[in-house]
């Protein structure tokens, strides 16, 4: 649930992931370590899922290498054999959901690509028949697919991490039109790969957010990547349209926290050990499925 790596300086301890440089040098590399916290309704709950900071970090990592004739990405290792002797009295906590990265000047803007309406999209589109000012035809339905992909960015609002949808020209006025335009087509194109590939192996990919920094001055995927928890990931064989369809995700966990009536104040409750076992199986599916691996 927390990490502890001595005199190394921590720079930001997220609601998974605490993130440390390799030494003091304004250019050093960044360690990211994905913790066992789970979090929901922007609160970190007071239970763990036990490996789920391996499960998503070995995920980032078969999809950075899958896209890497796509887009470059800010890993530089992940094996603690590889890291710098500073780590290596930590590698019990390290080992398998640690990843050494390029530090990247990272760009104000959530990259989300939706290929089916759902989440804030299905609101959004409830309320105006448009998805981030794009307009959309009438009577579609919860989880129905969509014509065509969309490009629907977010912006961080607040410190606790909220995003909130915003248009293109938003992002325009923000990163300037000619990378608002590239930030465009590396998500639409990204998300189109990883969704076909997701097809065979009988997950739908309905959609996801990316986060793109500066190395070197060049476009970066970096973060993490089309994990469950950046992700909406369904079974194709339970979707469905018109209501919510089952997925590999945290959803399990709101579902629960909704039915206890929590009014979502800190501190946020434990969860019952049922529901801690439910969502790791979720999440272990995920990653078996998409990856083809059985071990962590």
């Amino acid at each position: 649930m927390t990490t502890d790596l001595g005199s190394l300086p921590l720079l930001a301890r997220g609601k998974v992931r605490d993130i440390y440089a390799v030494s003091d040098a304004p250019d050093a590399d960044l360690v990211f370590v994905a913790t066992d916290r789970i979090s929901a309704f922007d609160h970190v709950l007071g239970s763990g899922i036990p490996d789920k900071g391996k499960i998503l970090t070995q995920i980032s990592l078969f999809w950075f290498e899958f896209l890497r004739d796509l887009v470059p990405n800010h890993v530089v290792t992940a094996d603690v054999r590889e890291f710098p002797a500073v780590l290596r009295p930590y590698d019990d906590q390290l080992a398998g959901r640690t990843m050494i990265v390029r530090r990247a000047a990272m760009l104000p803007v959530e990259c989300v690509a939706r290929g089916y309406l759902s989440g804030s999209g299905w609101k959004d589109y409830q309320v105006s028949g448009a998805v981030c000012g794009i307009p959309l035809p009438a009577g579609l339905l919860e989880s129905q697919r969509l014509p065509e992909v969309i490009f629907t960015p977010a912006a961080k609002v607040n410190t606790g991490g909220h995003d909130e949808n915003i248009s293109y020209d938003t992002v325009v006025e923000t990163v300037g039109a000619e990378l608002a335009g590239r930030l465009r087509e590396l998500t639409l194109a990204i998300y189109g790969k990883a969704a076909e590939y997701a097809a065979t192996k009988g997950v739908i990919l309905a959609d996801t957010k990316f986060e793109f920094g500066l190395v070197d001055g060049v476009i970066t995927l970096a973060d993490e990547v089309l994990t469950p928890d950046s992700s909406r990931y369904w079974p194709r064989d339970q979707y469905r349209t018109g209501g919510a369809t089952p997925s590999f995700d945290k959803q399990y966990v709101r579902d629960y926290l909704e039915s206890i009536q929590w009014n979502k104040q800190a501190p946020a409750p434990a969860l019952p050990d049922e529901v801690v076992r439910q969502t790791r199986a979720r999440y272990l599916q995920a990653f078996e499925l998409l990856t083809g691996r059985k071990e962590l």
